[in-house]
């Protein structure tokens, strides 16, 4: 059987086309969920770091939610209670954290939009990160629809904060949950709303590369993810979709290429794993297409 029909399938068995890998990347699973949750950890403690007034309750709680968030949540909880304001905001910030780690998503998206509506109407910057959290833990939840909900108006608010980072960023959500919603092509226009934001941003290249390549614009796929390898040049991500990408369009020597990269630059990674069975479809070196 021909590597182009093989190929395929094990892209279904390695990469479902579901939540927790919306775009069927050639990616493993392992990677998605280690990258989705190292994005949630970092834009907790971007919206940690917006400057809001803290009560010493609020305080603790964020100090301790990494070695205890259940006593994390309970000292935002008791720090709720009579907060107001802002200072309502940072509890609210901190009880929704603390609940993402112990993977409590509906508490955990109520306790965000509680600290958004908690900001002052001007505050563009904590609303656009909450909110955007709010939204992640509705993904994390199963509810695609009910982030695309909460990812529209913290889009808004990104962009009347300027913050361009934080803009790609949620397009980039939004693209995952209408993925999700089987709206590809709304999903596309997403990622380009992305890559618009912050043209720098290698994995929004990446995504769109992955998505266009399961729409079978291989011509697209393949600018996309040229730009990507510009953009991040040792991701063995990027090399891994950059192979499926030759191999689907038949050049299974540059498929080859860079599938070797990926081993070559995380030799010990599940995309290396992954780039070893592929390689393996290709056989022998002298049998492949010029």
């Amino acid at each position: 059987m021909p590597l182009t029909f093989l190929l395929p399938l094990l892209l279904a068995q390695a990469a479902p086309f579901d939540l927790d890998n919306p775009y069927a990347s050639a990616l493993p699973r392992e990677i998605v969920e280690k990258k989705a949750d190292a994005d949630r950890k970092r834009r907790e403690q971007e919206a940690m770091e917006v400057a809001l007034p803290s009560s010493r309750s609020a305080v603790g709680c964020l100090n301790s939610v990494d070695k205890d968030p259940e006593r994390s949540a309970q000292l935002a909880r008791d720090a709720m209670a009579d907060a107001i304001g802002r200072e309502r905001v940072r509890a609210g910030l901190c009880l929704g954290v603390a609940l993402s780690d112990l993977g409590r998503w509906d508490q955990a998206r109520e306790a965000f939009v509680t600290a958004r509506d908690a900001a002052g109407e001007d505050d563009h910057a904590s609303r656009a990160r909450l909110g955007a959290m709010a939204g992640n833990a509705a993904l994390a939840e199963g509810e695609p629809g009910q982030a695309l909900g909460l990812l529209a108006p913290a889009a808004n608010e990104a962009k009347q904060a300027g913050d361009t980072e934080l803009t790609a960023s949620i397009a980039l959500d939004r693209a995952r949950a209408l993925v999700a919603v089987k709206q590809p092509d709304e999903a596309a226009a997403a990622l380009a709303q992305a890559r618009e934001a912050e043209p720098d941003n290698a994995q929004a290249w990446l995504l769109s590369a992955t998505l266009s390549r399961r729409q079978n614009k291989l011509i697209e796929a393949q600018a996309q993810i040229e730009k990507a390898a510009q953009l991040s040049p040792r991701d063995p991500e990027i090399g891994l979709e950059a192979g499926v990408i030759a191999v689907l369009a038949g050049n299974d020597g540059a498929a080859r290429h860079s599938w070797r990269s990926v081993l070559e630059m995380a030799p010990d990674s599940p995309a290396a794993t992954t780039a070893k069975q592929y390689i393996s479809q290709l056989g022998p070196e002298s049998t492949a297409k010029p």
